[in-house]
């Protein structure tokens, strides 16, 4: 169900994943542009009545695959909405060999959104990357794996979930990057550059594409989910 997180500006849709054995969310984020273009952040899949949700909201016109792990359903997205271009992370060309895209993510914002939005490549980890995103307007942070959010609270959880992040993570109700993140950073240099970038940023809240967003004492919260790569 698309529900609308800053009225007029970004909205947000949960979808169900099974990985591994364990049960969660993910989100797509909808981001409203100033001329009313619409970017779809870590796409799920499109049903007609979502569709039809999106288009009364505007155009959807850029398809966003952030991180290595967030691209499963760029071509239903691709189906609904042909006339929109597609940008992915770095490394999903390689996972997807036969995805069809219109250009690799970096540092620097397409001109599409660079008005609106910065975003940085994360570098430095052997099996995850991603892109992080800034919406300047409403100083929301927007990750996917960089940040996860899993606590008590958070909905469509199962047992096994909460085993492997609470007893050998040690991530739940305590935010962290993803596991894959954890155990992969190789080149804390590069790692923390990449982080030190974002936390350069004015952002009050995050949207995480697995768990609760993160509505107060954002900066401090992001800075300790990275005190190990930061470390060095």
């Amino acid at each position: 169900m698309l529900q609308e997180y800053i009225p007029g500006q970004i909205w947000l849709c949960a979808y169900p994943i099974k990985y591994a054995g364990t049960r969660f969310d993910a989100r797509m984020t909808v981001i409203r542009l100033r001329d009313g273009k619409l970017m779809l952040h870590s796409p799920c899949e499109i049903s007609e009545p979502l569709k039809r949700a999106l288009a009364g909201l505007g155009d959807v016109t850029y398809i966003v695959a952030p991180g290595t792990y967030h691209h499963m359903y760029v071509p239903s997205a691709q189906a609904a909405f042909p006339g929109a271009e597609t940008f992915i992370c770095p490394g999903i060309e390689r996972k997807r060999p036969g995805l069809k895209f219109d250009s690799l993510l970096g540092d620097t914002a397409p001109e599409a959104w660079a008005e609106e939005i910065d975003q940085v490549l994360v570098r430095g980890n052997r099996w995850i990357w991603e892109v992080a995103f800034l919406h300047r307007a409403t100083k929301t942070l927007i990750l996917t794996d960089l940040v996860e959010n899993f606590t008590d609270a958070t909905p469509h959880t199962n047992w096994a979930l909460k085993l492997w992040f609470k007893w050998v993570f040690r991530m739940w109700n305590a935010p962290k990057p993803a596991p894959e993140y954890q155990l992969g950073w190789n080149d804390k240099e590069a790692a923390r550059a990449s982080l030190q970038r974002i936390l350069e940023w004015d952002f009050e809240r995050v949207i995480v594409a697995h768990g609760d967003p993160i509505e107060s004492n954002a900066r401090e919260i992001v800075t300790k989910a990275w005190e190990k790569p930061l470390a060095g």
